[in-house]
């Protein structure tokens, strides 16, 4: 609960300091304010100490997953200040603003990770959601993002309606939007719950961008602003997952039979359609957006396993992610070329830069020794642990061993290739808090307790 109201109250005070504050340092500042505001209220509330008591009427648990997850969410968005906020000055007037959409993005996310109610799980989402639009397409003078602006409000609309759809026919069947109501729901189960649960997995899909679902994906991620594409592509992402995991454990756990085949063929769908189309892909950011379809693939083996392994590799997949991919996408929103060939000979004008940029592809591609390489073992373990479908276990070692190819491709034109000299600079800050993110996910290869630690602290 403490996240909750403070976000939304930091929210407004971004759209305020606009008008106060005349320097985008002292805006920057702020936000930083904010969000260590923000991290320290939630760890406060995961020892017991809440600032802001309400009587939610059991719609809301601000439950223990919940909270570490939000923390592991502040965290990664701080780390997103330090190396992107600066960039923001570049995609139009109104700085503070992109702020306050962010934070009001936070609050919509500590709902979707603690919903115990369908119209809650609504809220959140369209809170997410309805400011990821105009930040999509903040850069006005781009065509590009206003067209990708466009057909994200078009297709967000659309499975709001599919969603808003799934949601009256459970209603219908249960008389209750409650989690526990639908949980308990009698067997055998009727139609209209069937059928409401097949509508909220293809809302939730497209989401969290899950083939069929992710055309969207790509074509949203390259028109948006890169420095927006990157906070989507990462911590947007990670909160689809939550809300998508608490809708099917808390709500249709009992139903599980019924849609873990559908799970399995999402994910295999997924991981073959995302790995496959990056290949051919030469455009590091759009490289990129088909990669993060890859990436939702192994993040869906905690939807299909449902167990202790999955859950954590979940949030150890979230931190190691977002993490490598943050680091990734600051990196080449300062590229003047986004091409592969734009990254020729980088390592050599920009060694330092070039070495943290690499240690977050081989996190991305799961080589040991990263966090990447870790997660992706939970969440085959968790998977194996089911007993179930081996098949999809070894179709998933087979997709990460394709990744490996376009990952390393960007490491091979960094390391290998003879480029015109960059011109990009890169300030002393920026250069240290790529090394420090590089080290995190080094640490989170090596010792990932000092993560999943906090989680049963």
């Amino acid at each position: 609960m403490n996240a909750l109201i403070i976000s939304a109250v930091w929210g407004v005070l971004m759209m305020f300091s606009g008008i106060l504050l005349k320097r985008h340092f002292l805006i920057r500042n702020l936000a930083v304010i904010g969000l260590v505001v923000l991290l320290v209220s939630d760890l406060l509330e995961m020892s017991g100490t809440v600032f802001f008591k309400m009587d939610v009427k059991g719609m809301i648990l601000f439950d223990r997953f919940a909270l570490f997850f939000d923390a592991i969410i502040f965290a990664a968005t701080l780390i997103y200040f330090f190396l992107s906020a600066k960039d923001m000055e570049k995609i139009g007037v109104n700085y503070a603003e992109y702020f306050a959409l962010i934070f009001f993005i936070l609050c919509g996310i500590t709902l979707v990770a603690s919903f115990q109610s369908l119209l809650i799980l609504f809220l959140g989402v369209e809170i997410i959601s309805i400011p990821l639009y105009i930040l999509t397409g903040s850069e006005k003078k781009n065509l590009k993002s206003n067209e990708a602006s466009l057909k994200y409000l078009l297709l967000g609309a659309f499975s709001t309606a599919i969603m808003l759809m799934g949601i009256a026919l459970i209603y219908g069947a249960v008389g209750s939007f409650m989690s526990q109501q639908i949980t308990i729901a009698k067997t055998p189960y009727s139609a209209l719950l069937i059928a409401g649960m097949i509508l909220l997995l293809f809302s939730m899909a497209f989401k969290a961008s899950i083939v069929p679902f992710h055309f969207w994906a790509p074509d949203v991620y390259d028109g948006a602003p890169t420095v927006f594409a990157s906070f989507m592509a990462t911590i947007v992402k990670a909160a689809s997952f939550i809300a998508f995991i608490r809708l099917f454990n808390d709500s249709f756990g009992g139903m599980k039979p019924e849609w873990q085949m559908w799970m399995a063929v999402l994910t295999a769908a997924t991981l073959f359609i995302g790995n496959i189309t990056a290949v051919f892909q030469q455009s590091v950011k759009r490289m990129l957006a088909y990669s993060s379809v890859a990436q939702a693939g192994f993040m869906m083996f905690s939807l299909y396993a449902m167990n202790s392994d999955a859950t954590e590799g979940l949030l150890l997949y979230i931190a190691a992610y977002s993490l490598a991919t943050l680091g990734i996408f600051a990196v080449l929103n300062k590229m003047n070329d986004h091409t592969f060939d734009g990254f020729n000979g980088f390592a050599k004008s920009q060694p330092l830069v070039a070495a943290a940029t690499a240690i977050c592809l081989l996190s991305l591609a799961g080589i040991p020794l990263t966090g990447g390489f870790l997660s992706k073992f939970y969440m085959l373990r968790a998977a194996v642990n089911t007993g179930k479908d081996i098949w999809l276990v070894v179709f998933a070692v087979i997709m990460a061993a394709v990744s490996v190819y376009y990952y390393f491709r960007l490491i091979q034109a960094m390391y290998f290739r003879e480029g015109n000299s960059h011109t990009v600079q890169f300030t002393q800050p920026f250069k240290w808090t790529m090394v420090a993110v590089a080290a995190c996910v080094i640490l989170l290869g090596i010792f990932p307790n000092l993560l999943l630690y906090w989680l049963y602290f």
